[in-house]
């Protein structure tokens, strides 16, 4: 069963490295040339943001209080 409120402290984040030539078109289009991006999604697997390097995505997260880890 689902708690809410465990669910409201988890800050944990994941951050995947994803190939830009797997994404959606529109989305390749803004990808100026990267070969690879990261995302960075929450515990129920909801995309929270899309980065073009590792450090960033690991800083974004922490700045937003959240505990990311590295999926692989």
């Amino acid at each position: 069963m689902h708690n809410e409120e465990t669910h409201q402290q988890d800050r944990t984040v994941y951050v995947k490295m994803i190939a830009v030539s797997d994404l959606p078109l529109e989305v390749r289009e803004q990808a100026e040339g990267l070969k690879k991006l990261y995302a960075v999604h929450d515990s129920d697997g909801q995309q929270l943001a899309l980065v073009g390097d590792r450090k960033l995505a690991f800083s974004l997260a922490r700045d937003h209080d959240y505990a990311p880890v590295m999926v692989h």
